[in-house]
């Protein structure tokens, strides 16, 4: 089937650069994946695959901790950061997810 149909987007960069390094591993070009997403919309009718929010273990759960608990865990956190027991974020974001997968 003829393209014939110019799609302008506006996406993350990082996420972008992190497809396209995909892509090209795959041999396969933006163009042709965003086509095939496209098409598997059309075909399932709906996005191909769950949407959902991650799941956030109870212990970093805000909202149903107590005063009191909150208050302790915002300390501890003060103590480590004053010890300089402490990681960057790409670190600890990365090990989260690896962790909470």
């Amino acid at each position: 089937m003829e393209k014939s149909i110019t799609l302008n987007l506006r996406v993350n960069p990082t996420v972008k650069q992190e497809a396209d390094v995909i892509l090209k591993q795959l041999g396969i070009p933006m163009s042709t994946a965003i086509d095939i997403y496209l098409r598997q919309i059309a075909l399932v009718g709906g996005i191909p695959f769950p949407v959902s929010l991650p799941k956030a273990p109870a212990s970093l759960l805000a909202d149903s901790m107590t005063v009191d608990h909150l208050r302790e865990a915002l300390q501890a956190g003060y103590e480590e950061m004053r010890t300089g027991k402490v990681q960057d974020a790409s670190t600890a974001f990365s090990q989260f997810r690896d962790a909470h997968r």
